[in-house]
């Protein structure tokens, strides 16, 4: 149902969650955006999740300045749909991702360090 929502022409949706390995808070969260991706990923093949440890891969992450944990980024081909941290709730995450899944105009303007981070997760 919900691919059919979202234009082909969008290529793949990437979901990368931002961590730190030392943030209790997201291991707990850990197994709740897999399970979210992978309840999603039935009707969207085509999503990609990222588990980004802000430090192991701070080269991938740049000049994003990633304060709150966790913190979500998504993103289609063309730009970048949400940016910003997120309440570690199941029922959040699963909300936000389905609205973002259904409405592929969604997204507005970015600061240019998401932009980049975003480019780099795509070229993954």
């Amino acid at each position: 149902m919900l691919a059919a929502m979202c234009s082909p022409d969008l290529g793949p949706l990437h979901v990368a969650c931002l961590c730190a390995a030392w943030c209790r808070t997201c291991d707990a969260y850990a197994p709740v955006f897999e399970q979210a991706v992978a309840a999603l990923r039935a009707d969207h093949p085509d999503l990609r999740a990222h588990w980004i440890d802000i430090e192991d891969e701070a080269e991938l992450v740049g000049d994003y300045d990633v304060e709150t944990f966790p913190t979500l980024v998504v993103a289609d081909a063309q730009r970048v749909r949400f940016a910003g941290p997120l309440t570690p709730q199941p029922e959040t995450l699963t909300r936000l991702l389905r609205a973002t899944l259904a409405d592929a105009g969604a997204g507005g303007v970015q600061p240019a360090a998401v932009s980049a981070f975003a480019e780099r997760l795509r070229a993954q």
